[in-house]
């Protein structure tokens, strides 16, 4: 039974991984999986990478609530650093550990959103058994995937998903407040990327910081007047453009034709953007950014 366990491991860690968004989690939840189908024994298992997938996902949707429950700061899943002088083995530890280095934002799925979204447009597991783990219909749970798949492509929370509304947590709070300072900045970004679809060298002035920053592809280009006349370029009427977080800031994936083509992080403080940093290299970013992203 071991060795049937064994070969199905790497499998399971990365539906836990997908789902918890920690190999240190995943590892806990593919070690439960374990024990319980050793509790259980395989006989009269018909089919067994089925069986954990079942017993594994249900494990991380529990892992989920419990998060919810303690009032923890939602997962914050991260991306390589996309400055000219990233420390090289500070990136490959990244690009290890999160495995593919670009997620659209995911912790703002309830667990049951994100269990269906990955299970389903991940790794292809039928609706019927992704409502089995849930304990739901099967025509909720192509609802609840569906919604999820909205609102990471969007970017949007889910209702009763903000972590504030853990009453009386200060985690929760403290969370709530990086989510309201995301979405605050996520407007400005908003603003900015409708000014360079526009061409409006004006209106993008409005929302970028005198001295600000922007690096791309090695070159630094310096004040707003400057950044404002590149951005302009910026623009395709052919791109999608998706929300994303990159090193744990806002920013944006932008794709033509299905392909990532650019990945955008802004910071931004006081209300107007201050850097901005752009990826634009096609063989890196077929690295780091995931099919399901784009």
């Amino acid at each position: 039974m071991t060795d049937e366990f064994d070969a199905h491991r790497p499998y399971l860690h990365a539906v836990a991984y997908r789902i918890l968004g920690s190999h240190a989690d995943a590892d806990d939840a593919v070690q439960e999986a374990w024990l319980r189908l050793a509790r259980t024994g395989s006989d009269g298992i018909e089919d067994l990478r089925g069986w954990l997938t079942t017993v594994t996902s249900r494990i991380c949707l529990d892992a989920l609530r419990a998060r919810g429950r303690r009032g923890e700061e939602p997962l914050e899943l991260l991306v390589g650093s996309l400055s000219d002088d990233a420390d090289p083995e500070r990136e490959a530890m990244l690009a290890e550990s999160v495995g593919l280095a670009l997620y659209v934002v995911m912790d703002a799925l309830t667990p049951a959103e994100r269990v269906s979204f990955v299970l389903h447009d991940v790794f292809d597991v039928p609706f019927d058994t992704i409502a089995g783990v849930l304990g739901r219909s099967t025509a909720a749970t192509k609802m609840l995937a569906s919604r999820a798949r909205s609102r990471v492509r969007l970017g949007r929370p889910s209702a009763g998903s903000h972590p504030s509304s853990q009453a009386g947590s200060q985690a929760g709070s403290q969370a709530g407040s990086q989510i309201g300072d995301r979405a605050a900045a996520r407007q400005v970004i908003d603003a900015f990327l409708a000014a360079a679809g526009r061409g409006d060298v004006a209106g993008l002035l409005t929302v970028l910081a005198p001295d600000i920053e922007l690096h791309a592809s090695g070159t630094l280009i310096r004040g707003a007047t400057a950044v404002a006349t590149q951005a302009t370029t910026f623009a395709r009427p052919d791109a999608a453009v998706h929300p994303a977080l990159v090193d744990g800031v806002p920013g944006v994936l932008v794709a033509v034709g299905g392909r990532p083509v650019t990945v955008m992080a802004f910071t931004v403080a006081g209300g107007v953007i201050t850097r901005i940093d752009t990826l634009t290299d096609p063989a890196r970013l077929a690295q780091i950014v995931p099919s399901w992203a784009v």
